[in-house]
């Protein structure tokens, strides 16, 4: 049981993560009054799906859906199964170059002062030195 469900898929990403994959929203659902129509999260892997060269079809699912009462979110495993091997590392990887809120804050804050871009990033390297992609990237 989750208080949100972004708690919810900040678990399973953390969780991901640690064993090898990566986990994206693939559908988010809202109640919107309408009879039958219920909140949910569906998280699967991110090559699920078969219309890119990237997509591999992996069947893995989970169900984010809350309590009756809405106050809780819980989470059900639809397909634990995985079509392709899973991740050695993760250096290189779209993922691992994702920015957090804060250093959007920074990027956004830098460029309405008209800095320029390898001293945003050079900014960016001092703020997160543990940040791998960034560090071999210059």
């Amino acid at each position: 049981m989750f208080v949100t469900h972004d708690d919810v898929l900040h678990w399973a990403r953390s969780l991901a993560y640690d064993i090898g994959f990566v986990v994206v929203i693939m559908r988010l659902a809202t109640n919107t009054g309408k009879r039958g129509r219920t909140s949910y999260v569906l998280i699967g892997y991110e090559k699920s799906g078969k219309y890119s060269s990237r997509k591999c079809g992996c069947p893995f699912k989970l169900r984010v859906k809350p309590v009756l009462g809405g106050e809780r979110w819980m989470v059900k495993l639809i397909c634990e199964n995985h079509n392709h091997s899973l991740a050695k590392s993760f250096i290189e990887h779209p993922y691992v170059g994702q920015l957090i809120e804060d250093e959007n804050i920074i990027i956004g804050d830098m460029t309405k002062s008209m800095v320029k871009s390898k001293n945003i990033l050079f900014t960016l390297k001092e703020h997160n030195a543990n940040n791998e992609r960034r560090r071999c990237c210059t």
